[in-house]
């Protein structure tokens, strides 16, 4: 059973991942408010090994312009990065629907 970050961590964590960039922000605020009360050690973990990158490498990998390598090459970063690339959750019921 996996562990979830209590609310202390969860602000700490969410205060570690300020940005520069806005398109970083963007991506970041909207897993915060999916995924805040279910994050795990696990996640949060990669979620910081994410913010010691720069903003432009972030957010080439939010972008899926680049996968990460290296040290990042591991599965929790992978399956974290899968997480904050989903789009928004209203997109696909804004776009195409009839009027």
């Amino acid at each position: 059973m996996p562990t979830y970050l209590d609310e202390r961590e969860l602000s700490k964590l969410h205060w570690r991942c300020r940005r520069g960039l806005l398109e970083n922000d963007l991506f970041i605020e909207r897993f915060f408010k999916r995924q805040a009360e279910q994050i795990t050690l696990a996640q949060g973990a990669a979620l910081t090994r994410l913010m010691d990158l720069s903003d432009n490498d972030l957010l080439d990998l939010l972008l899926a312009r680049k996968e990460p390598e290296g040290e990042l090459d591991q599965p929790d970063v992978h399956a974290l990065l899968a997480l904050m690339r989903q789009p928004p959750q209203n997109s696909s019921q804004t776009q195409g629907a009839p009027r």
